[in-house]
């Protein structure tokens, strides 16, 4: 289900949520759909438990998913939404970014035609 990188320096459990929101906002996982069970999960990706335990209660915290004891856990009905508004503030980065870029005689038309790239090929 979730593709990660064992080798990365981002944490196993970071990118375990990254997929969890990469799906939910791709549409391949909906408000109240199951997510694997934490042992199910681990042996899917070979790692510890404690990771996929981890990564869950993080997006637990966040509200992304919430747990009903005995059934498991479902992506929240809302999930997407607040996936969006939080990606939102990364504006404030990419703002910063077009300044340090355009300090450093950048073009503006490069850093448009670098999102307009972005915007327009395959997600991942």
């Amino acid at each position: 289900m979730f593709n990660i990188n064992k080798v990365s320096y981002i944490p196993i459990y970071e990118q375990v949520i990254a997929e969890f929101e990469r799906y939910v906002m791709a549409g391949l996982m909906g408000a109240n759909d199951k997510l694997p069970s934490v042992r199910a999960l681990s042996l899917e990706l070979s790692v510890n438990p404690n990771t996929i335990q981890k990564a869950y209660t993080e997006l637990e915290r966040q509200n992304l998913c919430y747990s009903v004891p005995g059934s498991g856990r479902f992506v929240a009905k809302d999930a997407a939404e607040r996936i969006k508004e939080r990606k939102r503030g990364l504006l404030t980065e990419v703002d910063r970014l077009a300044r340090e870029l355009r300090a450093s005689g950048i073009e503006e038309k490069e850093l448009i035609d670098v999102v307009h790239s972005a915007y327009s090929s395959k997600m991942d």
